[in-house]
């Protein structure tokens, strides 16, 4: 049934009047949608306490060789699409138990600050495998490590590689879909708590080589769950529904293809030691 349909009614008892339930979608589709991602190639990710991404496949269900799911999205018009899907475990989950269990900060918003105050983490690399690895590792019996401590490292490398432990999953993530799907990402759209963060968002770009999009509306999945129910009222048609998106912030990428290369390296060998 597609999402934009007829699922019932609320009972007028609670609100008064009867209310037609119009839109069920799972929330990492509703968010695909409120982002915009219509045409396939095109990729959102959430960055939340995990991060989920979605990458639009169109009419073609992949079947994944590098350990992610296929899932359904919606289309234009009410057409059938596909999705890859993939998770991160943790991710803002990372920056707070650096303040509940470590207290090297006194609250999350201040990271980006922290982080900026140096220009690198000295080599330190932090991988959050506190209950395993998700995707596309899938590996439960992997855990939490910190590589590259020295004398010289101090609270700021920890707090930026923490950060950076958030972009170099997403990258993970993305770099199997491609492999899956055959299609160079030209563009990450994201929304979420940590999207907030500007170190973040351009580290992440920096580590794609794309832009990453960050949309003016924060409740990104909220708003697509509003506006299948919009077309399924007929108040909204897929072409308006097309139009309302908007960027906030597009952070464009900086850094060079070598540093991004040897960054990348790096993450992938600390991955390596924290696996059992």
């Amino acid at each position: 049934k597609p999402s934009s349909s007829f699922f019932g009614s609320l009972d007028s008892s609670i609100f008064g009047v009867e209310i037609p339930i119009m839109s069920v979608v799972g929330d990492q589709q509703a968010a695909l949608f409120g982002q915009g991602c219509f045409e396939k190639g095109m990729a959102k990710n959430t960055y939340g306490t995990g991060c989920f991404l979605l990458m639009n496949t169109g009419s073609q269900r992949i079947e994944s060789q590098n350990n992610l799911l296929s899932t359904l999205a919606c289309g234009p018009n009410g057409t059938v699409q596909y999705a890859l899907e993939g998770s991160v475990f943790v991710a803002g989950a990372a920056l707070k138990w650096m303040r509940d269990e470590l207290k090297l900060i006194a609250n999350v918003e201040e990271t980006e600050k922290i982080a900026k105050s140096i220009e690198n983490t000295k080599g330190v690399y932090l991988v959050p495998a506190f209950v395993g690895l998700g995707a596309p590792y899938w590996d439960m019996y992997a855990r939490g490590a910190i590589v590259g401590l020295t004398q010289g490292t101090g609270k700021e490398h920890m707090v930026r590689a923490a950060l950076e432990s958030i972009a170099y999953q997403t990258k993970d993530v993305l770099e199997a879909m491609q492999q899956d799907s055959g299609i160079l990402l030209k563009e990450l759209r994201v929304d979420g708590g940590a999207s907030t963060n500007g170190f973040l968002m351009q580290f992440q770009a920096d580590l794609l080589g794309v832009a990453v999009t960050r949309a003016s509306n924060f409740e990104i999945t909220a708003m697509g769950a509003a506006y299948l129910a919009g077309i399924g009222i007929e108040f909204w048609t897929y072409d308006n529904v097309c139009g309302m998106w908007q960027a906030g912030t597009t952070f464009s990428p900086e850094m060079l293809e070598s540093d991004r290369s040897q960054k990348y390296k790096g993450w992938k060998e600390a991955v390596r030691r924290c696996q059992i």
